[in-house]
């Protein structure tokens, strides 16, 4: 078996967790991007699923088949707008943890305290 099937059959057993930082954005349409990237977003805070938006990504937090299906939903959003998407994705793929969105944030904000 290769490396990529074995690394994709090795999520699948654990249906793991994951945390992704990602980011769409419409191409073709102008420099105004911002009513298609609210469109992703309403995509992504309908899901249900832990999730922060900043200036620059969307933080998901989830099990790996739900995030990555919220992921393909937000690309989806932005193409029925726009010609072209951009995805950016960024993921943390850890089986077993929970609530890490949150706990990675809170361990670095206690050891700035702690100076």
């Amino acid at each position: 078996m290769n490396e990529r099937r074995r690394a994709t059959t090795h999520l699948a057993e654990h249906n793991g967790a994951v945390i992704v930082a990602f980011s769409v954005t419409p191409l073709g349409t102008g420099v105004d991007v911002g009513p298609a990237v609210a469109e992703a977003v309403r995509v992504v805070r309908a899901s249900g699923l832990p999730n922060r938006t900043d200036a620059m990504f969307t933080t998901l937090e989830g099990e790996w088949d739900e995030v990555m299906r919220v992921v393909k939903d937000a690309t989806d959003a932005i193409l029925s707008i726009a010609p072209r998407c951009s995805l950016v994705l960024k993921a943390d793929i850890r089986p077993g943890v929970t609530d890490a969105m949150t706990a990675k944030v809170e361990s670095v904000e206690r050891y700035l305290a702690e100076n």
